[in-house]
Parts: structure tokens; C-alpha cells; sequence
């Protein structure tokens, strides 16, 4: 890899500003915000950040987007822009998808180049009818909000309004699957009006002893 070219004096002082209002604000400010906080024009500000990007020091995701990655020495994602909270939901309320609701049981800090969904939700595991798979008793699955599913998915249901499940799905002429991943449990059948898909599981999070954990990706 191609070392990272050297900064001049203008553009170090605008990487230094952008770590303090990302590391504030969580986000890039907007170019007239930028400009108006350095005395700069806007076609400086978006001629500097042009320059950051070519020399590695910056990534955008597109060309008139607020989402500007700092980037560190390997030209990864920056630690400090790498992490996102995500809401451990606890328990879910009738007719109503988990990611619409307000209260959380505690939250989970998760990778955010390895988890890119919008809204992601974790749902403690209750249970081992998925250990096959590798998910098992008190795990957090760590999931993509969705009302839809497509054979073969892992996913988030509520069934009958009431009690929500971790299943493979299954969509059949004239009835839904949700199989388990243990032979011990046997697959259940529902009307079609007695499933809600709640989401799409995407990883696993796993707490292990002295504090460590484990995570994988589906």
C-alpha cells in the first residue's frame, strides 16, 4: 500500500477541525457550516475535502454527501467513527414492528463496517432450537428490520401478535414454515395471517467469560 501523502499546514488544520466536529457531532458538518466556522468559502471547503479524499486521509460516500469517514494509516475506517449503538429490544408489542418502539432493554456496541443495515435492532435468544446454525441460548441476534422474507432466511417472527421467535422461514402454497435448526424441534406450520415478520437476523453477538465476546456475521 502506498503511503499517505503529507499534509500542508491549511490541510492539517481542516483534518484537525473535522476530527473535533465529528468526534462532537457524529457527523460531518455540512459545507456552509464548515465554511462559516473557518472563515473559508464553500468551494474551499469542498476543494480541501477533495484533497483529504486523494491523499487518503478521508472518505466520502458520495460526492454531495454528509458522510465523510476518517480514515487511519491501513486507510481503514477510523476507530472513532467505526462503532454504533444498537437497542436491545426485550420484548415486543402486538401489531407493531420492535424497531418502532421506544423503550429499550440496554443496547449493544457493534462494528459498523461489518453491521451497514439502517435501524438494526438486537433480540436476546431464548433457547436452543437454532444452535445448529450456531446461535444459541442467550445470544443477541443482531438484526435488519424487515416485514418480509425470502425462503431459507433467518428470521425475527411474531406469532399470533404475542410471542416473538428466531426460525429459518419458509412460504408454502397455503401455509407459512418457521423451521428450527435443531432436530430435536420440529417445524411449525401458520396461516398466513397468524405471521408477522419482525426482521431478518444478520450476526450473532456472544458474551463469554471475563468480560470477552464473540460476533459473527450471517
Amino acid at each position: 500500500m502506498q503511503p499517505r501523502s503529507q499534509l500542508t499546514q491549511k490541510q492539517e488544520q481542516f483534518l484537525t477541525y473535522l476530527r473535533r466536529e465529528i468526534d462532537r457531532a457524529g457527523q460531518m458538518p455540512s459545507l456552509r457550516q464548515a465554511a462559516m466556522d473557518l472563515g473559508v468559502s464553500h468551494t474551499a471547503v469542498a476543494q480541501s475535502l477533495r484533497v483529504l479524499e486523494a491523499k487518503g486521509y478521508v472518505r466520502r460516500e458520495g460526492r454531495y454527501s454528509r458522510s465523510v469517514h476518517l480514515l487511519n494509516r491501513a486507510r481503514e475506517v477510523a476507530a472513532r467513527q467505526r462503532w454504533r449503538e444498537v437497542p436491545i429490544i426485550g420484548h415486543v408489542t402486538a401489531g407493531l414492528p420492535m424497531y418502532a418502539q421506544q423503550e429499550w432493554d440496554g443496547s449493544i456496541v457493534l462494528d459498523a463496517t461489518v453491521y451497514h443495515g439502517q435501524n438494526l435492532f438486537a433480540l436476546r435468544v431464548d433457547g436452543d432450537s437454532m444452535k445448529d446454525v450456531g446461535i444459541l441460548d442467550n445470544d443477541l441476534a443482531i438484526c435488519e428490520p424487515r416485514q418480509y422474507a425470502q425462503n431459507g432466511e433467518i428470521v425475527v417472527a411474531l406469532i399470533h401478535g404475542e410471542e416473538a421467535t428466531v426460525k429459518r422461514f419458509y412460504l408454502h402454497k397455503d401455509y407459512i414454515e418457521l423451521r428450527p435448526e435443531n432436530s430435536r424441534y420440529k417445524s411449525m406450520r401458520y396461516g398466513f395471517g397468524d405471521v408477522l415478520i419482525q426482521g431478518r437476523v444478520v450476526g450473532i453477538q456472544r458474551h463469554q467469560m471475563h468480560g470477552q465476546g464473540s460476533s459473527h456475521k450471517l
